[in-house]
């Protein structure tokens, strides 16, 4: 029995993507069915491809992206996954995290990824994370198995963040340094206005509907409020984002 526990779960490793989306990124219906290496590789689908193709060279059988392992016409799965977003990518092997505007000798520090809201609790939830630039070679040929545990990374990005690297290397989701946890998201932006407030549920372990269409003040202030609610402290009202 002991020995169905070890490695039973092994079989079901899975590997998380985190991007900063583009254009022609594939959704499930336009792959379901369908091999995606019969697909022209362009766009987010050669992204897709090649993102496949590295957890399959580290002997991981599943993948999962955001933009096509979610079905985005069910607003019920919708909910589900964002409400769920922080822990799949903590439950995950492995994040590879692709910095598209890196190059070789580009520096992390500087990525766009750095300052998009929903990457924060990417960086944050995953214990094993790998950096990939532009051409999907390993940033700065770092070849840890981890780079949130690589002392240049840690550098790099707690300089670009502002992040104390123990949060970095370990973070938990909850209620404690609240004001601090709103700052990192405070330079932060998002596509959608509302989902800078969304992105952090997962880094507050706060669970609040989804309500696409209202405003970003009113987002934040629900989240503020639970926020408050469930830890009495009132001093995060003073933050200002």
């Amino acid at each position: 029995m002991e020995l169905i526990h070890t490695e039973v779960p092994k079989h079901f490793q899975y590997v998380t993507l985190s991007h900063r989306w583009g254009a022609g990124e594939p959704s499930l219906r336009d792959i379901e069915g369908r091999k995606i290496y019969n697909m022209p590789a362009m766009g987010g689908l050669g992204k897709l491809q090649a993102f496949c193709a590295i957890a399959c060279e580290g002997g991981y059988s599943w993948a999962w992206s955001d933009t096509c392992c979610i079905d985005k016409h069910s607003s019920a799965e919708v909910q589900e996954t964002i409400g769920s977003m922080f822990a799949w990518y903590r439950q995950s092997a492995l994040t590879i995290a692709y910095l598209s505007d890196v190059t070789g000798i580009g520096s992390l520090g500087g990525s766009e990824w750095l300052r998009r809201g929903w990457t924060l609790q990417e960086l944050l939830a995953p214990e094993r994370v790998v950096f990939y630039t532009k051409t999907w070679s390993l940033y700065k040929n770092i070849t840890s198995l981890n780079h949130k545990m690589d002392a240049v990374v840690l550098e790099e990005v707690e300089g670009a963040t502002g992040i104390e690297r123990r949060f970095l290397k370990k973070f938990s989701p909850g209620l404690d340094d609240a004001r601090l946890r709103l700052q990192w998201a405070s330079t932060r932006t998002t596509t959608r206005a509302e989902d800078i407030a969304y992105s952090l549920f997962g880094i507050f372990n706060v669970h609040l509907p989804i309500m696409y269409g209202e405003s970003a003040e009113n987002a934040l202030g629900r989240l503020l409020a639970e926020i408050v609610s469930q830890s009495g402290d009132i001093s995060v009202l003073d933050w200002v984002g």
